[in-house]
């Protein structure tokens, strides 16, 4: 069976849809994961990370640099490879992803306080204390979980590899 030429729409969220689905979710008593990254040239690492960090609840939403946001990160001038339109689009094709939400700071910050996840998720290269948005789920009584990269696994390194750096 197809899915619903419709279906990936329907997980591009605004911050309006946001509050009602979050609303709904937490009135079922549905757990709700968030996680953010830039997600560009999505690779193994990626999918691995995303399939964890929906592992810990009910709903995963996936918070997306916008390409305003990833130049703020200072990725390099070549940054985002691909512009937000396609990298949302390809995590919206993801299975394990229910919700994408593009933010244009350079943290999530806002976008979590205004979520309130019970579940964050970020990389385990970060301390708890450094996550942006962790006294807000910890706050609300949430957990904050680390999630072990694949090694050998970084859209910096394929790209060092197709300008043939490595």
């Amino acid at each position: 069976m197809k899915a619903h030429p419709d279906f990936m729409s329907r997980k591009f969220m605004s911050r309006d849809a946001l509050a009602l689905l979050r609303q709904q979710l937490r009135f079922f008593g549905r757990k709700v994961v968030f996680t953010n990254g830039c997600f560009d040239l999505l690779h193994l690492g990626h999918v691995d990370y995303l399939a964890k960090a929906a592992s810990f609840g009910d709903y995963l939403i996936v918070g997306l640099n916008s390409d305003a946001s990833v130049k703020l990160l200072q990725k390099g001038p070549a940054r985002p490879l691909q512009d937000e339109h396609s990298r949302s689009h390809v995590l919206a094709a993801l299975h394990v992803v229910d919700a994408v939400v593009l933010f244009d700071e350079e943290t999530p910050y806002e976008l979590i306080k205004f979520i309130q996840p019970d579940v964050l998720v970020k990389g385990a290269d970060y301390k708890v204390e450094e996550i942006a948005g962790h006294d807000i789920v910890l706050a609300g009584g949430g957990k904050v979980e680390l999630v072990e990269f694949v090694p050998g696994y970084s859209t910096s390194a394929i790209e060092r590899k197709i300008k043939g750096e490595l």
